[in-house]
């Protein structure tokens, strides 16, 4: 039997050594000292012998199966040290190598736009404020001063869902909605879409974006608006930017006018984008008309406000020299890249 054990143990030592993966380690490991292995096989058949033999030959077993032992976990150790480094070799990476380019994507004009415009009226102490593009006839046409007769209200300028409920055609809805719940005074810029029933052409859309404001306080005058849009022109287009303002009329402000910028191409000199006039509308304006501040339980002989309104389109096509309106909206990578 101790000629066994010492041909098990050579026999054992000469596997582990042409085991190659943990695995093969494993299966030698349950070969030799598993439940059925060779070693427990020898152990059970000492039962038959003489009690003097059955000792020595347990030491013996018992110290073969300890030298197995350790031999399968030095292996194990070499194996998986090797596995380590393969695995390393495998997966490195040579910082060296030229990388990736990873591409960066770029905000939309008109994202970019808002947000310039958003700041410069935040930093004068304005707010913003949004409403639902699905709007409410009285909140669009009614609140606002424009009565059952008003062009704006036919179909042919209008979506209308129902007699009562509209995609809105301008953020004007929302002056009324924040003097409706809002605490005076009132200073807010609205940013949103809108929409008309328009064809799509190189002016046109039948989806837009305007961006509305409103100030309401006490003693506030025209003087007051032109100042603050004076403001807003030179951070906008330019410190040497200067201002007109031409008498016109919308039903929910009076006096009422659109306000005129010098060409930023040209400086007043007069070029193909001011169409030789040296100046570019840019927006429109005017005191808020009584009859609306009543809708909001404002009261008029205390308070008065001023508001304006211009497309963000408009804006962004005159100042970076775009003719045609579409570019905006077709999502070409190409042209949205050139503003990044």
């Amino acid at each position: 039997m101790k000629e066994e054990l010492k041909k098990l143990l050579e026999e054992a030592k000469q596997s582990l050594a042409e085991a190659n993966t943990m695995d093969e380690a494993e299966a030698l490991r349950i070969k030799y000292l598993g439940k059925k292995g060779a070693i427990t096989e020898i152990l059970r058949s000492m039962k038959d012998l003489a009690p003097e033999e059955r000792k020595e030959m347990g030491q013996a077993a018992n110290e073969t199966k300890a030298e197995i032992e350790q031999s399968i976990n030095a292996r194990k150790e070499v194996l998986k040290s090797a596995a380590k480094q393969a695995k390393l070799i495998e997966e490195a990476i040579d910082v060296t190598e030229p990388a990736v380019e990873a591409k960066l994507g770029a905000s939309h004009l008109i994202s970019k736009t808002i947000d310039e415009i958003t700041e410069i009226f935040m930093n004068m102490g304005f707010s913003v404020a949004e409403g639902p593009e699905v709007e409410t006839v009285y909140y669009n046409f009614d609140a606002l001063n424009a009565g059952p007769n008003h062009p704006s209200r036919d179909m042919t300028d209008t979506f209308y869902i129902d007699d009562k409920t509209i995609l809105r055609t301008q953020t004007s809805p929302i002056q009324v909605r924040t003097l409706l719940k809002e605490p005076l005074p009132i200073r807010i810029i609205a940013p949103g879409r809108v929409f008309r029933c328009d064809t799509p052409d190189a002016t046109h859309s039948p989806m837009f974006h305007q961006l509305e404001g409103l100030v309401v306080d006490e003693g506030i005058t025209m003087a007051d608006l032109k100042g603050t849009l004076d403001i807003f022109a030179k951070k906008m287009f330019g410190p040497s930017t200067k201002t007109k303002f031409r008498p016109h009329h919308f039903p929910f402000t009076e006096p009422s006018a659109e306000m005129d910028v010098t060409c930023f191409k040209c400086g007043g000199k007069g070029c193909r984008i001011c169409k030789g006039s040296g100046w570019i509308e840019i927006l429109g304006c005017g005191m808020v008309h009584p009859n609306v501040l009543k809708v909001g339980s404002v009261d008029t002989e205390k308070y008065t406000g001023f508001a304006f309104g211009m497309g963000l389109e408009r804006v962004a096509m005159l100042k970076h020299e775009i003719d045609d309106l579409r570019y905006l909206y077709e999502n070409d990578v190409r042209f949205i890249e050139q503003f990044k």
